[in-house]
């Protein structure tokens, strides 16, 4: 299990790995569930096959970001389906990320950037 103060090892997240725990920030989500709230929170930039999706998924389960959730449903083929919740640390990795990626955005290149894709 990894350890808060082992949060920055952890760092920078991929983007579907991001996009990945903050599909899991409002509520618990099984798989088919997770590929739909990525595709919809990144406009379809985003969209995971299902081998992709449980490779990242079980990154995540290593690192001690998500768990799988106890959550259980009923009716044809619910008893496969496995739900994933975020953990305290996987918020605090989330946090910290999205901390970091504030940081890049606010640094000097940038801005630059910013200032020459304005209209005039």
């Amino acid at each position: 299990m990894t350890r808060s103060a082992d949060i920055p090892a952890l760092l920078p997240l991929k983007p579907v790995e991001l996009e990945l725990l903050l599909a899991l920030v409002d509520e618990e989500r099984h798989g088919y569930g997770l590929v739909q709230r990525i595709a919809e929170q990144t406009d379809g930039l985003i969209r995971l096959e299902p081998g992709n999706l449980y490779r990242v998924i079980r990154r995540l389960l290593t690192a001690g970001l998500v768990q799988e959730s106890s959550r259980r449903e009923t009716g044809p083929g619910a008893e496969r389906r496995r739900y994933y919740r975020l953990t305290a640390l996987g918020a605090r990795v989330i946090d910290a990320e999205l901390a970091r990626l504030r940081a890049v955005l606010s640094g000097v290149p940038a801005r630059a950037l910013a200032r020459r894709l304005r209209p005039t």
